[in-house]
C-alpha cells in the first residue's frame, strides 16, 4: 500500500536517509523507532506529501486514504468536541451546518433540505455520530463534552478530538506520532484494545515500549541513514538487533584485520620494482571490497550515581478526613491517605476520578478546604508536573539553570545528565526563555533529580522523553532513597518502579499492596464472570448408549488433534535445528579471513545470517505456542 524506494533526504550537512527502502502493506503494524532527532517525523512528512525526498520515490496505493495525528497540538476552532470529531470532510462539514439551519429555522419540508439529507445519508453522515460517540466515551469524554466548544478544552483533550475524528474517518493508513502522551492509563488501555482490531494498517511513532509490545508486528529502525526492518514487537526487536549487531560487529573487525595485512604488504613492497605488481594488486583488492560498516551505538542508558535526600521519618504525609470540591463537584468526602518512607505508589484509576487532585493535595499545590495535610518529620516535597516550570529563569541557560542547586555538582556530570534528557551539545546554552513546553518540563526533570526532594510527587513524567531517557529516568529512581508517588500513563514505566497501587475512582481509594502485575490480577478478580458454565465431574458416568459413542467419538477428536499438535511441534523443533546449525556454521565462516578474500561473500554471509536471525525470532515463539497447545493434551 506504502512504497518507500530509494529515498534520500538531507538537511544542510546532515543527511537523514540515504537510498533507503520500505514497504507497508495493509493490515500491517509497524512501529517506527530510532533516536532523537533521526528523522522519524520527517519521514511521516515525506509519506504526507508534506516535504519531498531530495531523490527516490514516495508512493501510494491509487485512492488509498492516510490519516495523521501529529505530536503538537492541533488548532481548534469553534466547533464543538463532537463536530470536530465528526467533521471528516469539508463536504460533510459544510452538509452537516445546511442541515442544522434548516432545522433551526424549521424548513424541514423543502425540495432542498431533502436533497441535502439525502447527500448525507450517502455519505455516511448518519452513522457518525453514534460512531463518534462511542470513540470519544473511549476516548474518557464524558456526555457534557460533546456539545462544548473545542477551544475552551485543554491541548490535551484537543489532541483527543482529533484522534477520534481520525477513527471515525478510518483511513487505510494511519500515521500516529506519540499518539499515547495525551492519555491517561485507562483511555490508553481502551486505545490499545481499540487498534488492535483497526482494518488499515498503522505506522507508528512511541516512547511507550508496553503499547509497541502489545500492538505491532513489525518494527523499522531508522539508522545509519536506512530503514532496517525487524519482525516482531519491540522486545523481539532488541534480540534481533542485539544478535545482528554481534555479528556484523565481527564481520567489520575481519575485514579491517584483512585490510591491514594487504594494506601493510602494499607499503612494505610498493617501491620494489619485483613486488610493485603484487602490491598494486594488494590496493585494488582493497578497492573492490564491499565495506563493512561496524554498527553505531546509540540509545544505551547512561549509569549515574544521583545525589540522595536526607531521611525522613517513617510517616512522610498523612491526609486525614479530606473534603475537596471544585464548584458544585464533589471530588473526595471525608477521604483518608498515608504514604510511609521508602513507599512507591502509583496512583491509578478513570479521568477525572481525581488522581491529580491527589498528588496536588499532597504536595500542597491545592489548599485543602476541609480536613488536614500532616507532613512527617524532615519532609521536604518535591512537586513534577508537565506544565510546572514557573520555577525556571527565563534569563539563564539550559546549564546555568541546571547547575544552579545546592549539591555542588560538577558541570561534566550535570552536562551528562542533560544529555540523558536530550539536551545534547549546544542545546545546554539555549537560554529558557526560548525553550519550548517540553523541553522546560524535561529541563525542570532534571532539576529535581539533581536536588531531590525526600517526598517526590510526580504527574506523566515520561512524556517529552524518547526511550533512552526514560530508562536514564528509570535508572536514576531506583536508586532514589525517598518516597515516590506518581501518575503515569506508560505501562513499561509503571512496571518498572511501582511496589504499591493506589486505585482512585469517584473519590473512594482502594489500596493493593504489590506491584502492577499484583494489581491487575486482584483487581480482575473483582469482576463477576457472569458467563461461566459449570464445569462436569470427572465421576460423571455415561448414562446410555447414546452418550457412550458421543463420548468415543470425543476421544477419538481428542486424540486426533494431539497428534496433529504433535507433528506441528516436531516439524517447528526440525526447523529450528536446521537454522541453528546454519547459523553455527555462517559464524564460522565469517572467523576465516578468506571469506574476505571472496568480493561480496562476508556482506551476504552476513545477510543470511540477518534473515536466519528473523527466521528464529518468527519460528522460536511458534514453537513455545505450539509446546503450550500440545500440554493441554496432557493429564492433569
Amino acid at each position: 500500500m506504502l512504497t518507500i524506494s530509494g529515498i534520500t533526504k538531507a538537511f544542510a550537512a546532515r543527511t537523514l536517509f540515504e537510498d533507503a527502502t520500505l514497504q507497508v502493506n495493509r493490515g500491517e503494524r509497524i512501529g517506527l523507532v530510532g533516536p532523537n532527532g533521526a528523522g522519524k517525523s520527517t519521514l511521516f512528512a515525506l509519506v504526507l506529501g508534506q516535504d519531498t525526498p531530495d531523490a527516490g520515490e514516495v508512493q501510494l496505493e491509487r485512492n488509498a486514504t492516510v490519516g495523521h495525528l501529529p505530536q503538537e497540538t492541533a488548532p481548534a476552532g469553534d466547533e464543538t468536541v463532537l463536530e470536530l470529531a465528526t467533521a471528516i470532510t469539508p463536504e460533510i462539514a459544510g452538509l452537516q451546518r445546511r442541515l442544522r439551519a434548516f432545522e433551526a429555522g424549521h424548513d424541514t419540508e423543502s425540495h432542498d433540505y431533502h436533497e441535502v439529507q439525502a447527500r448525507y445519508d450517502e455519505l455516511g453522515g448518519y452513522r457518525l455520530e453514534p460512531k463518534a460517540k462511542t470513540i470519544l466515551h473511549g476516548l474518557a469524554f464524558r456526555e457534557t463534552d460533546f456539545n462544548r466548544p473545542a477551544k475552551a478544552m485543554s491541548g490535551g483533550w484537543v489532541m483527543r478530538a482529533y484522534l477520534a475524528r481520525l477513527l471515525v474517518q478510518q483511513p487505510d493508513l494511519l500515521l500516529l506520532d506519540e499518539p499515547t502522551n495525551h492519555l491517561d492509563l485507562e483511555a490508553l488501555q481502551w486505545f490499545q484494545e481499540y487498534l488492535k482490531a483497526y482494518p488499515g494498517a498503522i505506522l507508528l511513532i512511541s516512547h511507550d515500549r508496553d503499547f509497541l509490545n502489545q500492538l505491532v508486528g513489525g518494527i523499522v529502525e531508522i539508522r545509519q541513514t536506512q530503514l532496517i526492518r525487524y519482525r516482531g514487537n519491540y522486545d523481539e526487536y532488541l534480540v534481533q538487533r542485539e544478535a545482528n549487531d554481534v555479528q556484523l560487529l565481527a564481520a567489520h573487525k575481519n575485514q579491517q584485520k584483512k585490510i591491514e595485512q594487504l594494506q601493510e604488504f602494499a607499503n612494505r613492497f610498493r617501491a620494489k620494482a619485483s613486488k610493485a605488481t603484487q602490491a598494486q594488486a594488494k590496493l585494488k583488492q582493497i578497492e573492490r571490497m564491499d565495506k563493512i560498516e561496524a554498527p553505531v551505538k546509540d540509545g544505551k542508558t547512561i549509569k549515574f550515581r544521583f545525589p540522595q535526600p536526607p531521611r525522613s521519618g517513617h510517616r512522610v504525609i498523612t491526609l486525614k478526613d479530606i473534603h475537596h470540591a471544585y464548584g458544585e463537584t464533589v471530588v473526595y468526602r471525608g477521604m483518608e491517605f498515608e504514604a510511609e518512607r521508602g513507599q512507591r505508589i502509583v496512583l491509578v484509576g478513570p479521568n477525572g476520578a481525581g488522581k491529580s487532585t491527589l498528588l496536588k493535595l499532597l504536595a500542597g499545590v491545592l489548599p485543602v478546604q476541609s480536613g488536614t495535610r500532616e507532613p512527617g518529620l524532615n519532609v521536604r516535597v518535591g512537586y513534577y508536573a508537565q506544565y510546572r516550570v514557573e520555577m525556571l529563569r527565563a534569563d539563564r541557560t539550559v546549564l546555568e539553570e541546571a547547575m544552579d542547586n545546592p549539591q555542588r555538582l560538577g558541570e561534566e556530570f550535570v552536562r551528562t545528565v542533560l544529555g540523558s534528557f536530550l539536551f545534547r551539545g549546544d542545546d545546554v546554552f539555549k537560554p529558557v526563555g526560548v525553550l519550548s513546553g517540553g523541553e522546560k518540563s524535561r529541563l525542570a526533570l532534571v532539576k529535581l533529580l539533581l536536588d531531590p526532594p525526600n517526598l517526590l510527587l510526580m504527574d506523566e513524567p515520561t512524556t517529552h522523553l524518547d526511550m533512552a531517557s526514560i530508562d536514564a529516568l528509570i535508572g536514576a529512581l531506583e536508586q532514589y532513597s525517598g518516597t515516590l508517588i506518581f501518575i503515569s500513563h506508560d505501562v513499561y514505566f509503571i512496571r518498572q518502579l511501582a511496589k504499591h497501587v493506589l486505585h482512585v475512582d469517584s473519590g473512594k481509594l482502594t489500596h493493593y499492596h504489590g506491584d502492577y502485575q499484583y494489581y491487575l490480577d486482584k483487581s480482575a478478580k473483582l469482576v463477576p464472570v457472569a458467563t461461566a458454565k459449570p464445569t462436569p465431574s470427572p465421576t460423571d458416568k455415561p448414562t446410555s448408549r447414546e452418550q457412550k459413542r458421543r463420548d468415543s467419538e470425543t476421544r477419538k477428536a481428542v486424540a486426533q488433534k494431539q497428534r496433529e499438535a504433535q507433528k506441528v511441534v516436531d516439524t517447528l523443533e526440525a526447523e529450528i535445528t536446521r537454522l541453528e546449525k546454519t547459523q553455527f556454521e555462517l559464524a564460522a565462516e565469517l572467523e576465516l579471513p578468506e571469506t574476505y578474500e571472496k568480493p561480496g561473500r562476508a556482506v551476504e554471509v552476513n545477510r543470511q545470517l540477518t534473515g536466519i536471525a528473523e527466521a528464529l525470532a518468527r519460528t522460536v515463539p511458534e514453537w513455545e505456542a505450539a509446546e503450550s497447545r500440545l500440554s493441554d493434551f496432557d493429564p492433569q
